[in-house]
């Protein structure tokens, strides 16, 4: 194993146990459940390296004390693992507030990045946090942004501009997550516009999540931003490398976090989450992507060459059932498959 890479880390996505459940569907897995099943998993002696974390009820409260935090901190770095990522819970339902709302949603929005920002930085402090951003989206409908596209891009680049001057002063970067659920987000087109609506390079950058940018190629909520046909014939997988050329040269350069994952082309929602990719097994024969040979459009520049713009990458499978999330042959499929991505695009330090 010594000649093998060992970077990016291979990190497992905790999230999946809370979005999508709920009353309206299945109930949560609990954070504690998510950290043995990743902890246990295995794969020719390879394990997870880390975790990414939703700061959101039932796993980690916006609200935790400092104390709650190092007992956290103590608890992941006793299982082997490292925290990465973690995600700001912006939206109304949570306590945050959509980026293109009036007054006193646009600050809840800020003060709840305020607050992830806070818990990131403490867990970097106390040695358990490698790497890894504060992730937001911009907490607002495709429909209503799309009744003035014009200012509500100039309002949630303004509220983003005020999430990143918190982030700055907390010395982490915002990652901002396309999906075709959130306005603004919604395209890939929609998403670089806001981007640079924002202008802040080095604070904000884009976080690429395979199964949600798959749906950017096919103009999913944005027919004029599709980038393969309309009849794509999935057979044919040079069509396909075209829309990702096309996707990865707009979008690579803000890209600061990644998430492995899986699509079959379709979207889903589940519970009170609206409609966006559908994330697949990885072993699924509907998925439409070859998740190896594919990353690589995001983990290479044009020439082939590693970017290295982030030390680990991360697994992510929503709203999948409890069935599936909590049989351990689940998390030893993802982890086999993560392992090839890094054998295929990662380095050695």
């Amino acid at each position: 194993m010594a000649d093998k890479n060992n970077y990016p880390k291979l990190h497992n996505a905790m999230w999946p146990g809370l979005v999508g459940k709920g009353p309206d569907s299945e109930p949560p897995i609990s954070l504690d459940e998510m950290l043995r099943m990743t902890a246990a998993a295995e794969v020719d002696g390879v394990r997870f390296d880390g975790v990414d974390l939703f700061l959101a009820d039932p796993h980690t409260s916006i609200d935790s004390t400092p104390d709650d935090i190092k007992r956290l901190a103590d608890k992941i770095g006793g299982m082997g693992l490292a925290v990465g990522s973690v995600i700001a819970p912006v939206w109304p339902p949570v306590g945050g507030g959509s980026a293109m709302g009036g007054p006193d949603e646009r600050k809840r929005f800020v003060e709840v990045v305020a607050k992830a920002c806070a818990i990131g930085r403490q867990l970097s402090d106390l040695g358990v946090r490698k790497s890894g951003v504060v992730r937001i989206d911009s907490a607002c409908s495709v429909e209503e942004w799309a009744k003035d596209p014009v200012g509500n891009t100039k309002l949630i680049a303004q509220t983003f501009r005020e999430a990143c001057d918190v982030a700055d002063d907390y010395g982490e970067r915002l990652a901002a997550e396309g999906e075709i659920c959130w306005g603004g987000m919604h395209s890939w087109k929609a998403m670089v516009d806001t981007l640079e609506a924002t202008d802040r390079p080095g604070v904000i950058g884009f976080q690429a999540d395979m199964a949600h940018t798959l749906l950017y190629t096919l103009g999913y909520n944005a027919p004029e931003a599709r980038l393969v046909p309309e009849t794509i014939d999935w057979n044919d997988r040079k069509i396909l490398e075209e829309g990702l050329r096309k996707l990865t040269h707009a979008l690579r350069p803000w890209t600061i976090d990644f998430h492995v994952a899986q699509n079959d082309a379709t979207v889903k929602g589940m519970g009170s989450h609206d409609k966006t990719g559908r994330h697949c097994q990885v072993n699924d024969p509907n998925g439409k992507l070859d998740i190896p040979h594919d990353a690589g459009y995001w983990l290479r520049d044009e020439d082939g060459n590693l970017t290295k713009s982030f030390a680990h990458i991360c697994w992510d499978g929503c709203m999948f059932p409890n069935s599936v999330m909590t049989r351990q042959q689940t998390w030893n499929d993802v982890l086999g498959t993560m392992i090839k991505v890094r054998d295929a695009h990662g380095w050695r330090e």
